[in-house]
């Protein structure tokens, strides 16, 4: 099974500078800046370098990225936009609509490489080079909305990825399953009302943005019941995953019939993340992978691209990382019993728990209205 890796060092060049906490600003002044900023190079860096180490990364098929057009960016996002974040890349640069969202300069040039990348890796997919892909990009995308940057995001990698397969590739149904621990709230409001995409975000309730991705929020329209959020209580881990994936991710999956799946592989629901209240260890990860990959085989001829969002544990991301590369590759290497990979999977309350059943068992009713 050939497995698709697409990589560039431009990707670590976008520059979010040093922070107060982890975040760039604090408007009140009262916090000493001297922190990186949460989103820098150090986790995908290491997830790279992970691969590179274990032997993996020289199994992988070498997908090189290119800029996304402006036209294809145009897809989803405004005019003004895009120009807006040309702009200020070009310039001093600036902030997004939520005071940590960062366009530095020549920030601009990496996040049409990211949109690119994931392009690129739905190409190679759906060309027959690959069977699978995991695009390593940054500026991540999923929290990007048609005019506005925010949660770290530039652009809707994804959601443009998406529209490409749709108009440029001529598929007529691509199903997003998106597990970061934040909602993925861009990527929801690029295909709120288009029942010819399927978009399911588990994340931590009422983690980021706040307010967003509650069990109601289910489509418009004729998108009505093609949008799914599974927002899981802090805490869950494998056991709440594992049963989530299969009780609705998968059934949902499955009455929709996709002929891709795209995959928002962010790593922050890892138990080690700053910025997330979850426990899923590396092993989780590697199964939930395992999941996807088996569901793409048996739905749309194993078309699946997974595009790496969020993930802020410098330690954990790439063990999570390499899981989940093991499970789309099938090759497992010789990185084993570590501590960072069986720590958190040892966790107590890692089994799946009364509330978290309880919440999936809302999100279950849903799934039937998936036509």
């Amino acid at each position: 099974m050939a497995t698709g890796f697409v990589w560039h060092e431009r990707y670590m060049w976008h520059n979010t500078g040093r922070a107060s906490g982890p975040f760039l600003s604090d408007a009140s002044g009262w916090l000493e800046p001297d922190w990186r900023h949460a989103e820098n190079s150090d986790t995908k860096r290491r997830f790279r370098n992970l691969l590179d180490v274990s032997g993996l990364l020289d199994q992988l098929v070498s997908i090189e990225p290119r800029p996304a057009t402006v036209e294809e960016l145009r897809r989803f996002h405004t005019a003004e936009y895009v120009e807006q974040i040309r702009a200020l890349s070009a310039g001093a640069g600036g902030e997004g609509i939520d005071g940590s969202t960062v366009i530095g300069k020549g920030s601009y040039e990496v996040a049409l490489l990211a949109a690119g990348g994931v392009m690129a890796a739905v190409d190679a997919v759906l060309d027959g080079t690959v069977d699978t892909a995991y695009a390593l990009v940054r500026p991540p995308g999923h929290h990007a909305l048609p005019d506005a940057a925010m949660g770290f995001c530039l652009f809707g990698n994804i959601a443009v990825a998406a529209h490409h397969a749709r108009q440029a590739r001529g598929l007529s149904r691509v199903a997003i399953v998106d597990w970061d621990v934040h909602h993925g709230n861009g990527t929801q409001a690029a295909f709120y009302a288009d029942p010819s995409v399927l978009t399911i975000s588990l994340h931590q309730d009422n983690c980021f943005p706040p307010n967003s991705g509650t069990v109601e929020e289910n489509g418009e329209g004729p998108g009505q019941g093609y949008n799914v959020n599974v927002p899981l209580p802090p805490g869950s881990g494998d056991g709440a995953y594992a049963a989530a994936f299969e009780r609705i991710v998968v059934p949902a999956l499955e009455q929709f019939g996709p002929e891709l799946i795209i995959v928002a592989s962010g790593l922050d629901a890892s138990a080690m993340d700053p910025l997330g209240r979850m426990m899923l260890s590396p092993s989780g990860f590697g199964r939930l992978a395992k999941i996807m990959v088996d569901a793409a085989d048996r739905l749309c001829g194993g078309r699946l691209v997974l595009a790496h969002e969020g993930g802020y544990s410098a330690e954990l991301v790439p063990f999570c990382g390499l899981a989940i590369v093991e499970a789309l590759s099938g090759i497992e290497t010789e990185v084993r019993d570590t501590v960072l990979q069986a720590f958190p999977a040892g966790m107590g309350q890692q089994e799946l728990q009364p509330h978290q059943e309880a919440l999936i068992d809302r999100v279950v009713q849903l799934v039937p209205a998936i036509a």
